[in-house]
């Protein structure tokens, strides 16, 4: 008897499935769970009609492979969601930049929207030159690197406590560490240029990473005192059982803002390529879609800091402090989405209303201004702590 094709398809709890990954319901593993189970459903009894009793189907459906396709599909679909998110953040500056200048920003398709799309392509289709004398591998090796940790990095901080790729208890270090990892390789990607504008961007990004890295992490300490945890999800649900941090941490919040920026090499703090001064920094020598996924992480970074501020100070994908559940459970994935583009449209605000600052400047703000303050906020934290009010 030819066995149907609803017969293959098992629809189920993905929660029950023996190989579950998550302690959690995790809504994105659900949608690639079930999508597999259907388009896997459909190979199987394909399978299975040409060749009937084969072992193939039997494994295609097994619980093993479902998982690890579901996991396949999520991260695939979380990446989407992020590259999205990247390409409207990229979308509100043109525009908010055009409104800041007095005129209309891109107009082309979707309310200027399909300009991203067709800046990306017309990347895509230029030429892709190398210059002589470079070290080949570590040009490229760094570039690659750049891009990877800051795709991971996006993708890492959920969206919701049911929008997630993974729940580390040390999350918001494993992020941090990645954030360090990007000035390092800028560092080595300048010297492999062989081109002097490119190692003087190099250097900048290095020796002016320690001077915003340190009060970062000190801020994330912070906030690691008031809620007790590294885990994100947890930062978020302390802050929902008390208030947002933003107001016991004022301090932390405006230097964890200013170094985000410097962060994500945003005017008027983008020393390592200035390109007023060093044609494009450590960008100099990378053309068509280098450069572009390059861009691409930079702003990528600058979407992961806007989302880890709306997570550390803003109660993160809830509404509001001691709301209902009801309240706080309504789309929490755009929630926290549009906080965080409204802070990046604190960011735009800031590149049109400031100069550049020097190298030297920075470098000051990093150790004379930002260092004391992140560590008054960290003495701030630790006595709302230890006097009970958190």
């Amino acid at each position: 008897m030819v066995s149907s094709m609803k017969d293959w398809m098992q629809y189920g709890d993905p929660m029950s499935n023996p190989y579950y990954p998550y302690d959690t319901y995790n809504v994105v593993y659900d949608i690639g769970f079930e999508v597999y189970q259907f388009l896997g459903g459909i190979v199987a009894w394909l399978i299975d009609l040409l060749l009937p009793g084969n072992p193939v189907s039997e494994w295609l459906i097994s619980d093993a492979v479902v998982n690890a396709f579901a996991i396949i599909i999520l991260a695939l679909l979380i990446f989407i969601v992020i590259f999205v998110g990247v390409l409207i953040s990229l979308w509100e500056e043109r525009k908010v930049l055009g409104r800041f200048m007095d005129r209309r920003g891109t107009m082309i398709g979707m309310k200027g929207f399909m300009q991203c799309v067709a800046d990306g392509l017309k990347t895509f289709m230029k030429e892709n030159t190398l210059p002589k004398k470079i070290d080949k591998m570590t040009y490229m090796w760094t570039v690659s690197l750049i891009i990877g940790t800051s795709v991971l990095v996006a993708c890492m901080l959920p969206l919701s406590d049911r929008f997630y790729i993974v729940n580390f208890d040390s999350g918001l270090l494993i992020v941090m560490a990645l954030y360090a990892l990007a000035p390092f390789f800028i560092l080595v990607s300048g010297w492999s240029q062989n081109n002097k504008y490119s190692l003087i961007g190099g250097m900048r990004a290095a020796e002016s990473m320690i001077s915003y890295e340190i009060p970062m992490l000190i801020i994330v300490c912070s906030v690691a005192v008031l809620s007790g945890t590294f885990n994100i999800g947890g930062i978020v649900a302390a802050q929902n059982e008390s208030m947002w941090y933003i107001i016991p941490l004022f301090v932390g919040f405006i230097v964890f803002f200013t170094c985000s920026c410097a962060e994500a090499e945003r005017s008027p703090f983008d020393l390592a390529e200035a390109e007023a001064e060093l044609v494009e920094g450590w960008q100099t020598e990378y053309a068509g879609m280098k450069w572009g996924l390059i861009m691409l992480g930079d702003y990528l970074r600058g979407f992961a800091s806007c989302a880890m501020i709306s997570i550390m100070f803003l109660g993160g994908w809830n509404i509001a402090p001691f709301a209902s559940d009801a309240v706080n459970g309504f789309l929490p994935e755009l929630v926290q989405l549009l906080k965080g583009w409204f802070i990046f449209f604190i960011m735009i605000w800031v590149r049109v209303a400031l100069p550049r600052v020097r190298i030297d400047q920075i470098l000051n703000l990093g150790w004379k201004v930002f260092m004391p303050l992140s560590v008054i906020n960290l003495a701030i934290a630790v006595l709302l702590k230890v006097g009970g009010v958190f």
